[in-house]
C-alpha cells in the first residue's frame, strides 16, 4: 500500500478538518435562516465529537505501534496530532465568535432570549427551583473527589458535567448534566420567548447540593472516548495484524479528549488532568458551554418562518406516484428516484407491494443502518408471516449502529429470516434489494441499487439517487452477488456492475487509463465525478498521470480528499470543488468521455481505499438513455455551482465560487429541486 508523501498527497485527517470548517462557514452565511446556522454549529460540534473519537482516537493509538510499522506506514502521530490540535483550536476560537457575535445578538432581535442563571429574575429563579425539585434532581449524581486519597475519576463520554472547586483546595466536586432525561433547553412559563440552558438550573442550584462548602469555581467539562477500532477499515493484511498485535493491550473507550470551560485555573487543570490520567495535548479549552450538538433540538418559540428553510414539498415521481403495480412500470423501463427531492416512500411501497403480492417468492435485502420501526421493517417482518423467504445481510460492525443493527437482526431471526452478519474484515456497505417474482413459468428478480442506507429518517437529509431495475444484464448479476453473501458462490463473475472487492478498482483503472490513451490520441478526454470522499493513492496517481496527458478532470468532492489539485506539472488540469448546503451531498456518480460515447456509473462506492478492496459495493452502469440524460443534467447543475460551491485547491483556502459577470447565481440544490420539479410534473 502507497503511503502518503506531503508533495503528493495530503493527509485525511487534516483535510477532513477543512471540509468541517465549510460547515463552519455555513453558520456564518446569512443567506442561510438563522435556525438553520444553528443547526450548521450544532453539526460542526457533532462531527467534530466523532472526528475526535475515531481519527484522533486512532492517531493516539497508533503511538503505541513499533516504530519500526510506523515507519513503515510514514506515519508521525505527534506531529500530526499537534497540527489536529492547532487547527482545531482556530477553528473552535471562530465558532465560540460566530456563537457570541452573532447568533446571541440575533436570537435576541428576533426577541428569542436565552438566559443565564445570574440575569434570572425573581419569578424566573422561582419557576427554575420548582422545575429543579420536579424534573431534574432525582437524575443528577453528585460526587466529592478527596484529592489526597483518590486518583482517578471515570466521566461517561460525550456527557457533560460540572466540575466545582471549593475553599478546600483538596477537594473537587462534579455533578452530571442529565441532558438525556431533561433535555437541554428549558422553556419559561411566563414570557414564551424566553428560556434557558439547562446547565444554568443545575448551576444555581449547585450551592444547595454542596451546603456545607464555599464554593469558589463552576466550569463546565466534557470528556470524549475511543470509539472502537477499525484498523482494517485503512490497513491490510499482516500490516493490519501487526498493528493489532501492538495495540493488544488497549481498553476501549480510553479518554481521547477533554473539553473545558478556558476560565478555568491552570492549577485546577492539572488536578483535573491527574484523575482523568490524560495528556497536556489531550486538553481542549473550550467556552462555557459544551455539546453544541444539542442545539439540533433547539426549537423556535416564535414559530416565525423566516428563521428557517422554506419547505421543498416532495417532487412527485411521474412514473411511480401514480403506479399501481411497480413491477409492471419498473419492468417497462428502468426509475430513477432522487433522495431528499423526492419521497422514501417509493422504496418502502415497493417493499410494500413485493409483500401483499403472492408471485413474489423471494426478498433480499442488505442493511447498512437500520433504521427503528421504519414501514420497511415492518414490512419485511409481515413478508415473514406470510411465508415468504427473506434474507437479510445486516452489517454489525456499522460505526455508533452496531447495537441497534444486531438487535434487528435477531427480530428478523426470530420471525424466521435467513439472518446473515458481517464477513471477517470486510464490510458490507452496498445499498440493495432484491426481489424475485414468478410470472408464468419464469422467476423474474426486480433489483433497487441505491447510494444511500434504507433509512427514511437520513433520506429527508441525504442527497441520494437510487434505481429500480429489471434489466436481466443487472439483476443476474445482483443474484450472484447475493449467492455469494449468502456462501454459495466464492465470486460473483461480473461483466456488469462494479462489484467490490472484486472488479471495481480494476474497472475504475481501465475507465481511466481509457481516458489516458484517448488524450494521447488527440481525442477529447475527460473525467467528471462525483464522491463524498477521495482517499485511494493508486486512484490520485492514476488520476495525476492523466492529467499530465491532458485529460480534464472535473471532481466535486464533499468531505476531505488526499488529491493536491491545480500543481504545475502534477494536476493542473484537476479542478474540484466541495458543495456543502441545506442538505448533505451523498451520491456518487462517475461519467468518463470514452471518446464520445460517454460511459456512466453511480453506486455506493467512494474512491477510497476501504471502498475499493475491504468493502462490498456495488456501482451500477447506466444503461437507460434518460436516466444517463437525468443523472448527466443533475452533474452538470452541481458542477456549476457558484454559490455553495468551494473550491478545493493545494492552498485549502475555501474559497466560495463567484458567479462570473455574465453568470447568473447557481445554488445547485435549490436548482436540481427546479429542474426536477419541471421534469417530472405529473
Amino acid at each position: 500500500m502507497q503511503q502518503p508523501t506531503e508533495d503528493r498527497f495530503r493527509h485525511r485527517d487534516l483535510n477532513w478538518l477543512y471540509f468541517n470548517e465549510r460547515v463552519l462557514q455555513e453558520a456564518e452565511d446569512k443567506l442561510n435562516p438563522l435556525f438553520e446556522r444553528i443547526k450548521f454549529l450544532a453539526i460542526f460540534s457533532s462531527n467534530l465529537d466523532e472526528y475526535f473519537r475515531v481519527r484522533v482516537s486512532q492517531l493516539r493509538q497508533m503511538k503505541r505501534v513499533e516504530k519500526s510499522i510506523r515507519k513503515k506506514l510514514a506515519l508521525k502521530p505527534n506531529r500530526l496530532t499537534k497540527q489536529i490540535l492547532k487547527e482545531v483550536k482556530e477553528q473552535q476560537d471562530r465558532f465560540g465568535a460566530i456563537y457570541t457575535m452573532q447568533i446571541l445578538p440575533e436570537l435576541a432581535a428576533n426577541n428569542i432570549h436565552i438566559v443565564d442563571s445570574e440575569h434570572f429574575t425573581k419569578e424566573q429563579q422561582d419557576f427554575t427551583n420548582t422545575y429543579f425539585t420536579d424534573h431534574v434532581k432525582k437524575h443528577l449524581e453528585i460526587k466529592k473527589v478527596d484529592l489526597s486519597k483518590e486518583n482517578d475519576l471515570f466521566l461517561d463520554n460525550a456527557m457533560i458535567y460540572f466540575l466545582i472547586t471549593f475553599d478546600n483546595e483538596n477537594e473537587l466536586g462534579v455533578v452530571n448534566i442529565p441532558v438525556d432525561q431533561c433535555g437541554r433547553f428549558v422553556y419559561f412559563e411566563h414570557g414564551k420567548n424566553m428560556l434557558t440552558y439547562l446547565d444554568e438550573i443545575v448551576r444555581s442550584e449547585l450551592p444547595c447540593l454542596f451546603p456545607k462548602d464555599n464554593i469558589t469555581g463552576i466550569y463546565e467539562i466534557k470528556l470524549s472516548r475511543d470509539a472502537e477500532l477499525y484498523i482494517e477499515d485503512q490497513y491490510e493484511g499482516v500490516l493490519a495484524e501487526k498493528i493489532y498485535e501492538s495495540l493488544k493491550q488497549r481498553t476501549d473507550g480510553q479518554p481521547t479528549r477533554l473539553l473545558y470551560d478556558a476560565a478555568m485555573p491552570k492549577a485546577v487543570q492539572k488536578k483535573l488532568r491527574h484523575l482523568l490520567h490524560l495528556g497536556k495535548i489531550d486538553m481542549m479549552p473550550g467556552g462555557k458551554y459544551h455539546n453544541f450538538k444539542d442545539f439540533l433540538s433547539l426549537k423556535d418559540p416564535t414559530n416565525n418562518p423566516e428563521l428557517h428553510f422554506g419547505e421543498h414539498p416532495p417532487i412527485a415521481h411521474k412514473i411511480l406516484e401514480n403506479s399501481t403495480d411497480y413491477f409492471k412500470s419498473i419492468k417497462e423501463k428502468d426509475q430513477l428516484v432522487h433522495f431528499p427531492y423526492m419521497s422514501f416512500q417509493y422504496v418502502e411501497r415497493f417493499l410494500d407491494q413485493a409483500v401483499k403480492d403472492d408471485h413474489v417468492t423471494h426478498i433480499k435485502i442488505s442493511l447498512y443502518r437500520v433504521a427503528d420501526n421504519s414501514p420497511l421493517t415492518s414490512s419485511l417482518l409481515e413478508a415473514l408471516e406470510k411465508g415468504k423467504e427473506v434474507t437479510v445481510f445486516v452489517e454489525a460492525k456499522a460505526r455508533f449502529d452496531e447495537e441497534n443493527n444486531i438487535i434487528w437482526g435477531r427480530k428478523f431471526e426470530e420471525k424466521g429470516a435467513n439472518v446473515i452478519y458481517s464477513f471477517p474484515k470486510i464490510k458490507v456497505h452496498s445499498k440493495i434489494m432484491m426481489i424475485s417474482r414468478q410470472e408464468g413459468k419464469e422467476s423474474v428478480n426486480y433489483s433497487y441499487i441505491g447510494t444511500g442506507n434504507f433509512n427514511s429518517d437520513t433520506s429527508k437529509i441525504y442527497c441520494d439517487h437510487a434505481l429500480f431495475t429489471a434489466n436481466p444484464k443487472l439483476t443476474k448479476e445482483m443474484a450472484r452477488l447475493f449467492m455469494v453473501l449468502e456462501g454459495e458462490l466464492i465470486v460473483p463473475r461480473e461483466k456488469h456492475l462494479l462489484i467490490s472487492p472484486f472488479s471495481t478498482r480494476q474497472k475504475f483503472t481501465t475507465l481511466i487509463y481509457n481516458e489516458i490513451e484517448n488524450a494521447r490520441m488527440g481525442k477529447k478526454a475527460k473525467i467528471t465525478a462525483k464522491m463524498n470522499s477521495l482517499e485511494d493513492y493508486e486512484i490520485i496517481d492514476l488520476l495525476y498521470k492523466a492529467s499530465k496527458a491532458g485529460v480534464e478532470i472535473r471532481l466535486l468532492v464533499r468531505g476531505f480528499t488526499c488529491l493536491v489539485p491545480g500543481v504545475e506539472g502534477l494536476s493542473e488540469n484537476i479542478y474540484i470543488t466541495s458543495v456543502v448546503d441545506r442538505y448533505l451531498e451523498h451520491g456518487r456518480i462517475y461519467l468518463f468521455e470514452n471518446g464520445g460515447d460517454e460511459l456512466m456509473f453511480f453506486g455506493s462506492a467512494d474512491w477510497m481505499n476501504r471502498n475499493l478492496d475491504r468493502r462490498i459495493e456495488v456501482v451500477t452502469p447506466i444503461y437507460d438513455r434518460d436516466i444517463f440524460e437525468e443523472l448527466k443534467d443533475i452533474l452538470t447543475i452541481q458542477l456549476s455551482d457558484n454559490v455553495k460551491a468551494r473550491i478545493q485547491d493545494a492552498g485549502e483556502t475555501n474559497q466560495y465560487v463567484k458567479p462570473g459577470k455574465d453568470e447568473h447565481k447557481n445554488r445547485s440544490q435549490y436548482a436540481i429541486y427546479d429542474y426536477l420539479k419541471q421534469k417530472h410534473n405529473i
